[in-house]
């Protein structure tokens, strides 16, 4: 008993909790033979971090809903201020220019001018100060829309396809166009009630969404996103162009075969049965 109680010691008190046995369940047991109720790498230490990676998801998707609500709202509020010339002052300032000539004019100087913007935020963005980005890409964003603004009214001009309205409702009709990537069409124009409505602004958001993802390298530090801005925005303001001019062309095309089939219907029916006038 005594060579019994000596092993006992060196090994210590019986008790089935010091046993090598898996325990049920995989979990081992505390002293006094009860399983912890959690452990790290359990369900609920997992759903836990699950939790906090969706509120980090929510609070990410708050912000960029935020962001694109401010950005069309100040495109919004900045689409009557753009200064748009009409095709008498275009024709003075371009003289002897034909249809496609003065079109190509304006599409030179808008690239341009949104080139400019964008290099100019690339450029900013070489002092690299991360709560400063947003505005950059808001300035930019404006700036670009305040730039393809004018020229898509202007290119409407141009085309004798200017949108119905006063200078606030000409304004909401280009800010569709611009929205949509389109000429506007004369027989929906887009009203105000619509644009305040919210229809608009859900369309402005989705543009200006696909905006900032074209813009986000143009953030890149060592003048490289300069480079970058340029190019992208004068691509995108060239296509934006190509675009609209058309459905401008289109348009006139197909308004120009109607007044021709009108004057030989007007033409027809001014004889009579046997070919000759009545």
């Amino acid at each position: 008993m005594a060579v019994e109680g000596a092993r006992d010691d060196e090994r210590g008190p019986h008790d089935r909790s010091a046993s090598l046995v898996p325990y049920e369940g995989g979990l081992v047991p505390h002293e006094g033979g009860t399983a912890p109720s959690t452990l790290p790498g359990s369900d609920q230490y997992g759903s836990g971090s699950d939790r906090r990676g969706k509120g980090v998801w929510r609070a990410r998707g708050r912000r960029a809903q935020t962001f694109l609500r401010t950005v069309a709202e100040r495109i919004i509020e900045t689409a009557p201020r753009v200064p748009v010339r009409d095709l008498e002052t275009l024709r003075t300032q371009f003289p002897g220019l034909g249809t496609e000539e003065l079109a190509d004019k304006l599409v030179a100087g808008a690239t341009r001018g949104s080139a400019t913007v964008g290099a100019g935020v690339g450029a900013a963005a070489m002092l690299p100060v991360p709560p400063a980005m947003p505005a950059e890409l808001a300035a930019e964003i404006v700036g670009v829309a305040g730039v393809e603004l004018k020229l898509i009214a202007e290119l409407h001009e141009v085309y004798g396809r200017r949108a119905p309205g006063n200078a606030r409702e000409r304004a909401t009709a280009y800010l569709e166009a611009w929205a949509s990537e389109r000429g506007i069409e004369l027989t929906r124009p887009v009203t105000l009630s619509t644009a305040m409505g919210g229809e608009l602004r859900n369309r402005l958001r989705q543009q200006i969404m696909k905006r900032t993802l074209r813009n986000l390298p143009n953030l890149t530090p060592f003048l490289i996103g300069a480079a970058v801005g340029a190019f992208a925005n004068h691509r995108d303001t060239a296509r934006l162009a190509e675009r609209v001019r058309a459905d401008l062309r289109g348009t006139a095309q197909g308004l120009g075969k109607g007044r021709d089939a009108q004057g030989l219907d007007k033409g027809r029916g001014g004889k009579g049965q046997d070919g000759q006038a009545g």
